[in-house]
């Protein structure tokens, strides 16, 4: 499973592979697996990126737009 938002969010925020690396207590090659969709993230580090991130693990994985993006029906 590719995670394009962790990129995404990682580039908004200004953060370096190996500073999120770091903030998940992990090697930056390990990350970057995680990233380029090479290997599926365990819950755990979902978790702890949606919290670095403050999203939900929802939009996290491409399953809902931020708030702030969605649409809502008018009339």
């Amino acid at each position: 499973m590719k995670y394009a938002k962790i990129k995404e969010l990682r580039i908004l925020n200004r953060y370096s592979q190996k500073q999120i690396a770091e903030l998940l207590e992990m090697q930056v090659t390990q990350y970057r697996r995680y990233e380029n969709g090479e290997r599926s993230i365990p819950i755990e580090v979902i978790i702890k990126l949606a919290d670095i991130y403050d999203v939900s693990i929802d939009y996290l994985v491409g399953r809902e737009e931020p708030e702030e993006q969605k649409c809502t029906d008018v009339g």
